[in-house]
């Protein structure tokens, strides 16, 4: 074996130029694979990582109406809809792909938050549990966190975000200060802001709005005991599960939903229930997303397969001739008592060797094309071991599926014939 894999590189090496035009089919089908795959690889990377984040790994669980997510507006939540409380969020804890649980509310103030003459202009208003900012990822910036006296005595104290203290206190110190939320006046005890290092990738104003748009604006956190005295309403909670792995997150949110839906005893008068709680699966929207990049991408490579095809032709052909060159010398091999299947394995070996060779060239060609499509387009590229593995092994069968023939032909030569060829 190693023999003929020497005499294989010998013979490729004697005729390079020949050799790597035979090549050449192989090399660009193998180059058009690895880039087609790593291009689809890292715009699919990037798809999952804009719609789930970079390991937060959290789900929203909100209620909706029919297939609408429920808006309150200055109405009472629907009786038979249930107050989240600590027992319901130990049942949702009890499950498995589940780490941690939190239940708030939330809405707009229409008047915004006023400090002096400065204004935050569509605010959110968070009414936030304890849990909400450990699930969150939230940390201290300045001041404190709320107590649980500040949930029993349900206290008018604010906590807001780094992008809120911006707005409405520039470099003043906001801790101890009073802002006005609908003509009542609460007071700052802290400022927190997100632990997060994933920045999605933004690529026009629709993506500005879906990733950003709500931090943008900035936003106020209140005891969620508090929520009625600011709004005059009670507003049904939603809940946010932390699972413990991405790939967990479907399932965690699905059964944080039956858990809650287990609780809506409200039924219209036609005996429907309207309201049922639903999480919002982004890694369902990203695996469709994904299966659908998927499905063109096993379309270019079936495309560009037909270059490999070509190249298969081609290492056949330049194997046939390889075969007519060397007639004299598989005739003495032969004649000294060479079997078939050494004459077989040799052409074989040769025939492997050739497209390996191409397939790793054009695994190489491949990963600078796929950058150099990266910076052209400004697509995001990953590299795909498993398709660079596949991509060899591939080059070398085609070697032997079209190496073959001539090298059949060459082991059923008949010596006396092959010693006389001229």
């Amino acid at each position: 074996m190693f023999e003929n894999i020497r005499l294989s590189f010998q013979g490729i090496w004697s005729h390079k130029m020949r050799s790597f035009l035979t090549m050449l089919g192989i090399i660009i089908g193998i180059a058009a694979i690895i880039a087609i795959v790593s291009t689809i690889k890292g715009t699919n990377d990037q798809i999952k990582e804009n719609l789930v984040g970079s390991g937060d790994n959290l789900v929203d669980v909100n209620l909706h109406t029919n297939e609408w997510q429920y808006m309150s507006g200055n109405d009472m939540t629907p009786e038979g809809v249930p107050m989240i409380d600590d027992l319901i969020k130990e049942e949702i804890l009890a499950i498995d792909e589940v780490e941690a649980v939190s239940a708030y509310r939330y809405g707009y103030s229409m008047s915004g938050v006023r400090y002096k003459e400065n204004l935050l202009d569509g605010a959110m208003i968070y009414g936030i549990d304890d849990d909400y900012f450990s699930v969150n990822g939230y940390i201290v910036n300045k001041g404190r966190l709320f107590g649980e006296n500040d949930y029993e005595n349900e206290s008018k104290f604010v906590i807001i975000d780094t992008v809120a203290a911006k707005t409405l206190f520039g470099n003043e110190n906001p801790i101890s200060k009073s802002v006005e939320i609908n003509s009542d006046v609460y007071v700052v005890v802290g400022v927190v802001e997100q632990v997060d290092t994933f920045q999605p990738v933004i690529e026009d104003v629709n993506d500005w709005y879906t990733y950003y748009y709500d931090d943008a604006a900035g936003k106020v956190f209140v005891p969620h005991t508090t929520w009625p005295l600011m709004f005059y309403f009670d507003e049904p909670y939603h809940v946010v599960v932390k699972a413990k792995s991405t790939d967990d997150m479907t399932n965690a949110g699905k059964k944080t939903a039956e858990i809650l839906n287990s609780y809506i005893t409200y039924v219209d008068m036609e005996g429907n229930q309207p309201y049922k709680y639903k999480s919002e699966d982004l890694l369902e929207k990203a695996k469709a997303m994904m299966d659908i990049s998927a499905s063109t991408s096993k379309q270019l490579i079936w495309i560009a397969s037909i270059s490999l095809l070509v190249g298969g032709i081609g290492v056949m052909n330049i194997m046939l001739v390889s075969v007519t060159e060397r007639t004299k010398e598989i005739g003495l091999k032969k004649a000294l008592g060479a079997r078939k299947r050494a004459i077989l394995a040799q052409f074989l070996t040769e025939a492997a060797v050739l497209t390996s060779l191409g397939g790793i060239l054009g695994v190489g060609a491949g990963i600078g094309l796929a950058y150099l499509i990266s910076d052209i387009a400004a697509v995001p590229v990953a590299i795909s071991g498993v398709a660079i593995i596949i991509s060899v092994a591939f080059s070398m069968v085609i070697g032997v599926l079209f190496g073959l023939l001539p090298s059949v032909k060459a082991a059923n030569m008949n010596p006396i014939d092959a010693l006389r060829h001229e």
